[in-house]
């Protein structure tokens, strides 16, 4: 199936089938008890979510939204179980997907933990990148979702984002006096 830009796959509490996401991106953002809504999680190709449940079923911890058109293959829930007990090679093949994924937040740790939040947010966007391009982050996230996955203010990520504009349009070497 095609989901678009700001479309809903599933929602927080839901339960059910598991998506393996062929193409595109889709962001995982987590609703408070006070209204407040997080961003989680970002979701790039071959991935197989929800992750939690991928080898037993529970609620969705978040709700997930397309960030650009997507192809995503549902994958009903009793199919998935039913062919986990029969089949070693698909429990591999889950376990290498997991260790993906944690490897991926292992990166998201390197970005958290940067010298600088300058360093934080370049190392994310370089990251982030390799599945967005040519788009620019700001044109699939938010200010406010790149600094809550980052771990920033909104505003400092609004600096950051003015500084490096600015830099990039200086023109090249040095200035005639």
């Amino acid at each position: 199936m095609i989901i678009h830009k700001g479309e809903v796959l599933f929602r927080q509490g839901d339960s059910g089938s598991l998506f393996h996401l062929k193409s595109g991106l889709l962001k995982i953002v987590r609703t408070q008890e006070d209204g407040t809504v997080h961003l989680m999680n970002l979701i790039v190709p071959d991935e197989i979510i929800p992750h939690h449940s991928l080898i037993s079923p529970g609620p969705c911890h978040g709700t997930a939204v397309a960030l650009m058109t997507s192809e995503v293959e549902r994958i009903p829930a009793a199919e998935w179980y039913r062919s986990l007990e029969q089949d070693a090679d698909k429990c591999r093949m889950i376990a290498g997907k997991l260790q993906d994924k944690l490897r991926m937040m292992q990166q998201r740790i390197d970005q958290l933990t940067a010298a600088t939040p300058a360093d934080k947010l370049r190392k994310f966007e370089a990251w982030f990148h390799s599945y967005i391009a040519p788009s620019a982050l700001t044109d699939v996230l938010t200010q406010d979702e790149i600094g809550q996955f980052i771990g920033l203010r909104r505003e400092t990520v609004n600096r950051l984002l003015r500084a490096q504009s600015s830099a990039s349009k200086e023109p090249a070497g040095p200035k005639n006096s």
